[in-house]
């Protein structure tokens, strides 16, 4: 009896499908980068320099122990509690004559920072600090600049900082990204970012 031919499958057709299948999956697969936190490097400093005198009121000390526990100036804080904190040491404007502070709303305490422009956050922690808890923390801190700077830029231009920020990296942005890019840097010059990390403690 005679063999009967085993029929042949087409397989032309599943390459084209296998190669829409690959498209679909790249097209709509969003892929996740892992982000940072952004900070920008001082320029390197030049060795016969002398070190800017800095007054221990304008200097207001974070600290993470190795036990996770928050202690700001000395004192045990809640995390929840810092973001006021931190708002209330920069905005204090306790500065007399060129130390001033015009657009300050503190309690303008002598004994406690003069002026945002001389006011450092320095922030120190353990090597065995729990690295989510440091994140954290130095969210409060950014936010306490952001609360502070959304506030000026309302007053000032009428729209909040971080809608400004938005409207930067906007491609669709019908404004002047010019001067958008200055009133950014007015409110910046009110309140700079300086937050100084000290080396972590073994």
């Amino acid at each position: 009896m005679a063999r009967r031919a085993a029929p042949e499958v087409n397989a032309g057709s599943m390459a084209d499908i296998a190669f829409l299948l690959l498209i679909f999956f790249l097209v709509t697969t969003t892929i996740e980068t892992d982000s940072g936190i952004s900070r920008k490097l001082p320029p390197p400093q030049e060795d016969n320099v002398e070190p800017p005198v800095l007054k221990q009121k304008n200097i207001f000390v974070v600290e993470l122990n190795k036990n996770n526990d928050l202690l700001v100036e000395e004192v045990p804080m809640e995390l929840k509690d810092l973001r006021e904190a931190a708002i209330k040491f920069l905005d204090n404007g306790g500065g007399r004559g060129e130390d001033a502070c015009k657009y300050c709303q503190g309690a303008k305490d002598p004994s406690s920072s003069d002026n945002p422009t001389k006011a450092v956050i320095s922030l120190r922690n353990n090597r065995e600090t729990n690295y989510a808890t440091y994140i954290a923390v130095q969210n409060e801190l950014v936010a306490a600049y952001t609360t502070l700077r959304d506030r000026e830029s309302n007053k000032l231009f009428g729209k909040s900082f971080t809608q400004m920020e938005k409207e930067l990296k906007d491609v669709n942005y019908s404004g002047s990204k010019d001067k958008l890019k200055e009133d950014i840097k007015k409110i910046q010059l009110l309140f700079p970012e300086k937050l100084s990390e000290a080396e972590p403690k073994k």
